[in-house]
């Protein structure tokens, strides 16, 4: 079976560049990671190319169980290898502050990497409203996508500030909802973050009788909470 191989800045760069210069969809792709790659904690220094093996399948069988497991294995190694560089970055962060806190790795969601800062004095970096945890968090997601050249969500919590937040938000949505059912008047938040604004928009994405807009410019935008027209 001929074999051919790809480098990319990473591991899913090197896949897009085989399946742009064989002409097939992956999904028609053997596909082997000889070096997943990795980039200097700021995207600077001591980074290394992904370099993958490929070649094409034969027939169109169904995967098997050891080609799942494979699968499986490589993506969360690449999502381990994520989630260690935005660790890094907020460590490396962290200790320019004086304070004593610890950084803990949460649930690895597919494009989104939680991360927890814990200690005594860790309630200092939440600010008010969540203003200086939103801060760090931007720093972060900036940092990182530099880094590793790829469209990540870090979300930082301390003290379970965004559990508290989300809950905060949700129950907002939901009287909002039901104000804009009420007056059949269109309503509208504060400006949010990314991070808060998909809150409200899930919320009540289900809801037959509203739909939510993103209204503004920048990182902070205000949700549009509008009255659904009826077909008659």
């Amino acid at each position: 079976m001929e074999t051919y191989e790809f480098e990319g800045k990473n591991t899913e760069e090197a896949i897009q560049n085989a399946s742009r210069e064989l002409d097939l969809p992956v999904e028609e792709l053997n596909i082997d990671v000889i070096e997943p790659g990795s980039a200097g904690i700021f995207g600077l220094v001591g980074g290394k190319k992904a370099k993958i093996k490929v070649s094409v399948k034969t027939s169109p069988e169904p995967e098997t169980a050891h080609e799942a497991a494979h699968e499986t294995a490589h993506k969360a190694a690449v999502e381990t290898e994520d989630a260690k560089v935005a660790k890094g970055v907020l460590e490396k962060i962290l200790s320019l502050v004086p304070i004593e806190a610890t950084v803990e790795t949460g649930r690895l969601d597919e494009g989104r990497i939680n991360l927890t800062i814990s200690g005594d004095s860790s309630g200092l970096l939440i600010g008010r409203k969540g203003k200086t945890l939103d801060a760090l968090q931007f720093i972060v997601n900036k940092i990182v996508s530099k880094a590793l050249d790829k469209k990540l969500e870090v979300v930082i919590d301390s003290e379970d500030y965004r559990k508290r937040r989300e809950d905060s938000l949700i129950q907002l949505a939901k009287d909002m909802r039901d104000k804009v059912k009420r007056g059949k008047k269109a309503v509208t938040t504060a400006p949010l973050n990314p991070h808060d604004r998909r809150i409200v928009h899930l919320t009540l994405k289900d809801d037959p009788e509203v739909e939510t807009k993103s209204r503004g410019e920048g990182l902070l935008k205000r949700v549009v909470i509008v009255p659904k027209h009826r077909e008659r």
